[in-house]
Formats: C-alpha cells, sequence, structure tokens
C-alpha cells in the first residue's frame, strides 16, 4: 500500500493512534486512513518523514525517527497530540498551538531496582521484593528419571503451565526444581522479552549476569534438534556457563542445539500470547529491541509434583 502524495505528517499521526475517522470537507478531504503498521519500511520513512516535514521535527528522517510510534510516545503534552488530531479530522489546519516538542525518553532498565520502578505488566500488582540467595550446587533430589515434574509459573500476566523432563536433562531439572523449591524465582522479572522469538527469565539481578552461585553440567540435546514454540530450555554464556537463567520459546526458533532443553510449555499459551503482544520494548545496550517497559514478574514458581 502506498503512502497517497497529498497525504500530510499530521494526518499520518492520527493514523498511528488510531483516531483518524473519514476528514469533513476542507484541505483533507481526499485522504484516506492507513493502518501504519501495513506499510512497507520505506513507506513508513516517507511517512515519518513528511511528519518532520510538516510539523518542523529535526531529525524526523534520522534512524532514531523512523519508527512512527516512537515519535508518538515521545510526544508531549498529551493535550497537544489531541489537538492535532483534532485539527486534522475536522479537516482544519495545524496552528502554532499544535507545536510538537520531544520529550526526555523514558529509561530503560538496567537492573532489578529500575524494573521495581516501572508499572507492572497487564495491570497486575506488584509482588514482593525478591529476596536473593546464593548456593555452593544444588541438592540432590533423587528425582525419577522416569517421570515429569509439572511446574506453574505464576506471572503478571497469568500462569504458564510446564513439564520437566529429567529424562531430557537430569541435572537441570534437578537444578531447577531445588531451586524453585528454595523460593529463588519468586518475585524475579522477566529481563529479555524478544518478539517472536523468546521470553528469558531466572536473573534474580535482570541484569543478564546473574546467577545461582553455582552452574550445572552441559546437557546439549541432538544437532538436529527443532527449538519449537513452547520449548523451555537453559541460556547460558557459553559451554559450561549454564546457571538458573532459562528461556521460552515464543515461536519456533533457529537456534544452534547449544542450550539446555528440560521440559516445555503445556499450559498457558496465550499467556505467552498476551507477553508477546502487549509489552513495549526498550533496547539493551547492545541495541536488541528486548527490555520490557512494563515489568513482567514471576511471582511464583510452584513445583506442583511427578
Amino acid at each position: 500500500m502506498a503512502v497517497p502524495k497529498t497525504m500530510t505528517g499530521a494526518v499520518v499521526l492520527a493514523l498511528a493512534v488510531g483516531a483518524c475517522g473519514e476528514p469533513a470537507a476542507g484541505p483533507n478531504s481526499e485522504l484516506t486512513c492507513l493502518d501504519y503498521e501495513s506499510l512497507t519500511d520505506s513507506e513508513k520513512v516517507s511517512a515519518v518523514t513528511e511528519l518532520g516535514n510538516d510539523l518542523n521535527w529535526a531529525g524526523a528522517d534520522t534512524p532514531a525517527g523512523l519508527t512512527l510510534v516512537g515519535l508518538i510516545c515521545d510526544l508531549q503534552p498529551e493535550s497537544t497530540v489531541a489537538h492535532v488530531i483534532s485539527q486534522v479530522v475536522s479537516g482544519g489546519t495545524i496552528d502554532s498551538g499544535a507545536t510538537l516538542t520531544p520529550a526526555a525518553s523514558a529509561p530503560v532498565p538496567a537492573e532489578y531496582d529500575d524494573f521495581r520502578l516501572q508499572t507492572t505488566a497487564c495491570g497486575a500488582a506488584a509482588p514482593d521484593e525478591v529476596q536473593p540467595q546464593e548456593f555452593a550446587a544444588p541438592e540432590d533430589l533423587g528425582l525419577d528419571p522416569t517421570s515429569t515434574v509439572a511446574v506453574s509459573i505464576v506471572t503478571s500476566c497469568g500462569v504458564i503451565g510446564v513439564e520437566l523432563d529429567p529424562a531430557l536433562a537430569p541435572a537441570t531439572v534437578n537444578s531447577f526444581v531445588f531451586l524453585a523449591q528454595a523460593g529463588y524465582f519468586d518475585g524475579t522479572v522477566s529481563h529479555r522479552i524478544v518478539s517472536g522469538f523468546v521470553l528469558q527469565a531466572g536473573d534474580p539481578t535482570a541484569t543478564g549476569s546473574g546467577g545461582p552461585g553455582y552452574t550445572i553440567p552441559d546437557e546439549f540435546p541432538s544437532s538436529d534438534f527443532v527449538y519449537e514454540r513452547g520449548t523451555l530450555a537453559m541460556a547460558n554464556a557459553g559451554s559450561g556457563t549454564t546457571g538458573s537463567q532459562f528461556f521460552i520459546m515464543l515461536e519456533v526458533g533457529n537456534l544452534p542445539p547449544n542450550f539446555s532443553v528440560f521440559g516445555r510449555v503445556v499450559s498457558g499459551f496465550g499467556v505467552l500470547d498476551v507477553i508477546a503482544g502487549t509489552i513495549p520494548l526498550g533496547a539493551n545496550a547492545r541495541g536488541e529491541q528486548s527490555v520490557p517497559l512494563e515489568t513482567l514478574y514471576l511471582e511464583t514458581v510452584t513445583v506442583e509434583g511427578p
């Protein structure tokens, strides 16, 4: 879908926030409402550039300004945005009272205390703070290698039921159950969500480098293993570094067999979809758009039994 040559940046703004109706007769009467997300990347660039030109937005055509949704989030005050939309939908013009000014971006959390300052995802209340714990090694729980273990992960957005399989990774399952029973995960957050890819958690520091004080053996899958949607596996920073951080595949992923797989999601796929589709994300230090800007807590991780 092409951007009409007569479309103004202000109309694009109105469309993006979902407030555009059929314009009344006037200078914009021939314009059509478009869904910003349906545009190609080049069309988005054109639309944002027009927004910058029409509203004198310095740098709107730079990489930092090419995401219109990001621009809208940086507009303030809200009454100004409402004024612009009102003017456009009524077929009027933008007067000097509608000047848009960029606001300071919300800080991206880098550690647990930062996540505590944010709004909790899905309108939930924040649980009690995590109680940091470290161990020299996990206790040997003597789990039956032939029996799966049911675990409930209660998040801010709902419950995810997982099934752990000691036959796949006995040391990994033993460690996870040990930590869950110790309350290690309770009150922690998901520090990394990559839309269409993974949800990562299990780090009480929420820095991406925290762990339980020990590492466990690698129990990697076969070379032809496919990380399907719902796969539960351990994160690591290379061979011999597996600790407490784990991830859930949100969709099938093209990953190498370098992550210990120890279970799968059996219920709560709708919760995963809500998490992936509604929690806003910011860029981490590497530029990856994966830091939750609304905090997703693991309120409790409870072992239900074999």
